[in-house]
């Protein structure tokens, strides 16, 4: 995440609860892991931010989101604090796990794509900020948790995110209104993903045996 468009209020209330979607999928994943709760908070944070502060580092674009507003720090805290609290009255968990794992990737990846873009940066930039800012944490998440990220085994996953960076970046050259594409391409994003999930969309799979069949 990174500094907004002062008119576009939606991305910005998005990024919000995106950062405590990603929070809260980093609890569930620790909880799994039967972290402690230090543990738990503590991954909620490198998830919601991690993906965030890899693209700024790449782009040198400081300072960093959690270090200019430390207020994120305790947003991503939090969130992680009461998924604990809340996690055991909760049914059907993985579901919830995907779902709050789809918001973060689709807000992320606009949000990413709004940094390049502030910057300059050509479109192929743009598209690789916007992947790098949705993807990034939940892969940190995933191997701090010694799982397989979900980009790597699941449905379309970076695939979503390239989709979702191009729909969004149309409206820089277009001079569309901020808050009507935002919301448009969020949707778009986030049905994209959840179909995916739904009906097991996938990448076609390379597979190579040693005997070379």
């Amino acid at each position: 995440m990174r500094a907004l468009p002062p008119g576009d209020i939606v991305l910005y209330g998005l990024s919000l609860v995106a950062i405590a979607a990603q929070a809260m999928t980093a609890a569930l994943a620790a909880g799994r892991r039967s972290m402690d709760w230090v543990g738990v908070c503590l991954l909620g944070s490198i998830t919601a931010l991690g993906g965030g502060t890899i693209r700024d580092v790449l782009l040198g674009h400081y300072p960093l989101l959690w270090v200019e507003n430390p207020s994120y720090l305790a947003l991503t805290g939090l969130a992680a604090f009461v998924t604990i609290l809340v996690a055991r009255l909760v049914h059907r968990l993985n579901l919830a796990f995907l779902v709050l794992d789809a918001i973060g990737l689709v807000v992320f990846t606009m949000a990413g794509c709004d940094v390049a873009w502030q910057m300059n940066e050509p479109l192929t930039i743009v598209i690789v900020s916007g992947m790098i800012t949705g993807c990034a944490g939940g892969v940190l998440r995933d191997i701090l948790c010694n799982d397989v990220p979900l980009l790597f085994r699941s449905e379309l996953y970076a695939s979503v995110s390239v989709v979702t960076g191009l729909f969004y970046a149309t409206a820089f050259g277009l001079k569309l209104n901020d808050e009507t594409w935002t919301t448009l391409t969020f949707v778009l994003g986030l049905s994209f993903r959840l179909l995916a999930i739904r009906y097991k969309w996938q990448m076609p799979k390379f597979v190579f045996n040693e005997d070379g069949r």
